[in-house]
């Protein structure tokens, strides 16, 4: 037994059964994949209503390619640079056959209540260019069900009109109307274990950190017009992430919000745990910050 009695080996997450429609499909589905030979399989079975499945794959070194082609996907390549350059290029690039794509990555599930929903949405979408998408992210077995700070993500939408902002953790842009729909996505970010959980936030906090320089840059604002008025969920999400990275120690604030304002103790072990590596990743942060700002004024002090 590893921690707080949580086991240290991570099966194989579990995939939702496959639901079969007798109505003409109407959803195109995108996964993104880097060496995700192990989540694949439960991630296309969930998605078998499609006739239209695409996979983008960063060039993988185990197999989703060939799991993407017993499937009877689509692959599709492209070297990974940014999550945002990446999505909008998807976006932008896939030649997808219905005018609705489902956006995942291979980590993910989608239930059957979800998949319902969605053919229900987007037959009679109306104005709505996007859908919001509750998702639940597990550790392990347990639902996350208080320490997840965010719940909504706009994943069903018409590609033409969603865009995406920033390095990493990227903020969707939708142009038009977004409606939220019932069902789940279920998220398991520990499929791979620990190591290859602690190995992707070292990456993300890089590119956070290189994030945070370049807004500093560009001298962005905090709109509190945005945070309690916002056009879309998406605006209030920004500027409330610009206020949080002006917090003094951030990283304690976060746990605290995290374990205690969200009542994160409710989710036991798997809650105490997960606030812990998401305090660890905020302080990676925090350092990669300032490293960079220090060598930026060892640049600007050699140059002058």
């Amino acid at each position: 037994m590893g921690l707080w009695g949580v086991k240290s080996a991570y099966k194989r997450i579990p995939g939702a059964n496959p639901v079969e429609y007798n109505r003409k499909p109407m959803i195109s589905v995108l996964v993104f994949t880097l060496n995700e030979e192990n989540n694949l399989p439960g991630c296309l079975d969930c998605v078998k209503w499609s006739d239209d499945v695409h996979v983008l794959d960063s060039y993988s070194t185990d197999h989703p390619v060939e799991i993407a082609r017993q499937y009877g996907a689509t692959v599709w390549f492209r070297k990974f640079d940014t999550y945002g350059q990446h999505q909008n290029w998807a976006f932008g690039n896939v030649a997808f056959k219905h005018s609705w794509v489902l956006y995942l990555d291979a980590d993910e599930r989608v239930t059957p209540k979800l998949a319902e929903s969605m053919h229900a949405a987007v037959a009679n979408p109306g104005p709505n260019v996007a859908f919001k998408i509750q998702r639940r992210d597990f550790f392990r077995d347990t639902w996350l069900k208080h320490v997840q700070m965010l719940a909504f993500y706009d994943r069903l939408f018409r590609p033409e009109k969603m865009r995406y902002e920033r390095l990493v953790h990227c903020v969707s842009k939708p142009d038009g109307p977004v409606s939220v729909i019932t069902g789940y996505l279920d998220h398991y970010p520990f499929s791979k274990g620990i190591a290859d959980w602690v190995a992707r936030h070292n990456r993300y906090s890089s590119l956070e950190a290189q994030q945070i320089m370049i807004d500093r840059a560009e001298r962005k604002h905090v709109s509190m017009r945005a945070i309690f008025f916002p056009h879309h969920g998406s605006e209030r999400r920004q500027n409330l992430k610009e206020l949080y990275y002006r917090l003094p120690m951030r990283p304690l604030a976060k746990f605290f919000m995290m374990y205690v304002v969200k009542r994160g103790f409710l989710d036991k072990a798997a809650g105490l745990i997960y606030c812990v590596l998401i305090g660890f990743y905020e302080f990676l942060i925090v350092l990669k910050v300032r490293e960079l700002e220090t060598d930026r004024a060892r640049a600007a002090s050699s140059g002058s």
